[in-house]
């Protein structure tokens, strides 16, 4: 490999491997077996589940780091710069590290050798998360599962605690076609005798029952720890533990359900950690991510709402907080998504909010990106309007809209990331 930038080796890593995602843990744990494999950090925090790992993520980083701890967080993918995937101490790792993380690799994987192992992009970019963490002296290493859980790349490592958030259909074609096998599937991030956090109150009987046969310590939402809202506040409870904590700026309905399983297993790894209950209720109130519901405004001009919800269970989060929070004028989306997404489930609990549809391709950017007339074809009867790209969609969006409505850009972060662009260029903050 002769690439020197870091765009040169993200393009060398999507051409060498035949296929974008191939789950499976042999040949990436036989390359960080070559690597010496050093422990990313003493304590380790592994987060699943169909929706809300990120947020997840971003409420235990900030309690942690309001604790004092020096923090590594592994996420993906990126909505602007590769970079964003890697963060150590609140930082995005820069390119000269990653670059020597993936020579490493590189080394590793026996490129020249007829013992040499095959790796697809996410798992050369989940060895450069670990080995940099390995490198940076962190205090707890708080990594987000890419696809599934048993078979992610991400599970070569044996967390201290793991957490699956959510469970619900996406991803079918790799994990099942049902609840209880996607279930299964995610509840692989378990380990034997350790704590195994359920934030979902209703988790399918096959999360519930892998996690027994894995012998897992299962700590249930509404069984083992509660949220009981209050008045602008809300508490987080269990048996020997009781916080009143402030509201999360994070805006939607589920975030102080995400905030609850952080906490659950910070209190579960207390004897190693320590528990500061004022650095939680801080990493409740300052934890930020973008394109989670995030809000820009422009005076004179709509309120511009950006979300990566691309699959049912979050879509139904999303209309859950556009009825709370209708806006004076018409909700207007402008709305993409990959070839393997639910689309119709995605709209349906959307139409009763939406008053009207630009719909964007996003073929140009993925190759499972639909194109807008192929998104057409799977949209339930609605008004809509077929757009070419992501920018133009919103230039259509805008050029039609009043200044009491609200423009909501959704469906993927490819979708989310030129939108996010497309915001500061026009003006939103």
């Amino acid at each position: 490999m002769t690439a020197k930038t870091l765009a040169d080796w993200l393009d060398y890593q999507q051409r060498i491997h035949p296929r974008a995602i191939e789950l499976g843990l042999d040949r990436v744990r036989e390359v960080w077996r070559r690597m010496g494999a050093p422990a990313p950090a003493p304590i380790v925090i592994t987060v699943g589940g169909t929706n809300g790992k990120g947020s997840t993520v971003a409420f235990l980083e900030a309690m942690l780091t309001a604790a004092g701890k020096r923090v590594g967080c592994y996420t993906s993918p990126h909505l602007l710069r590769y970079n964003e995937r890697i963060r150590v101490a609140g930082t995005d790792a820069d390119d000269a590290t990653l670059i020597d993380a993936f020579e490493r690799i590189e080394a590793a994987r026996g490129i020249d050798s007829i013992e040499s192992v095959p790796l697809t992009y996410f798992e050369f970019g989940t060895l450069a998360a670990l080995w940099i963490f390995a490198q940076s002296k962190l205090d707890v290493a708080v990594l987000e599962v890419g696809l599934g859980g048993r078979l992610d790349a991400v599970n070569i490592v044996d967390a201290d605690a793991a957490i699956v958030v959510t469970v619900d259909l996406d991803h079918q074609d790799w994990l099942g076609n049902d609840i209880d096998s996607i279930g299964r599937e995610k509840a692989g991030i378990f380990r034997k005798d350790r704590p195994a956090v359920v934030g979902m109150r209703s988790p399918p009987k096959g999360l519930l029952d892998e996690a027994a046969g894995i012998g897992a310590r299962l700590l249930r939402a509404a069984k083992d720890f509660k949220v009981r809202p209050q008045i602008d506040a809300w508490r987080w409870e269990c048996a020997d533990a009781n916080l009143l904590l402030p509201g999360p700026e994070l805006a939607a309905p589920c975030q102080i359900d995400n905030a609850a399983a952080a906490i659950m297993a910070l209190y579960a790894l207390r004897e190693r950690l320590g528990w500061d209950v004022h650095a939680i209720a801080r990493g409740v109130r300052e934890a930020r991510i973008p394109a989670r519901l995030q809000r820009l405004h422009k005076r004179g001009a709509p309120e511009l709402v950006i979300d990566v919800g691309h699959n049912p269970q979050a879509a139904r989060v999303l209309a859950q907080w556009l009825a709370a929070h209708p806006p004076r004028g018409r909700n207007i989306a402008v709305f993409g998504a990959l070839s393997d997404k639910d689309v119709g489930g995605i709209v349906a609990p959307l139409v009763a909010q939406i008053a009207r549809w630009h719909l964007c391709g996003l073929d140009a950017d993925s190759p499972r990106g639909l194109s807008a007339v192929q998104l057409r074809e799977r949209m339930p009867a609605a008004t809509t309007l077929e757009c070419t790209a992501v920018n133009a969609a919103l230039d259509a969006a805008l050029e039609q809209a009043a200044a009491d409505d609200r423009i909501l850009a959704f469906g993927s972060f490819f979708v989310a990331a030129p939108t996010l662009e497309w915001a500061r260029r026009t003006g939103y903050g």
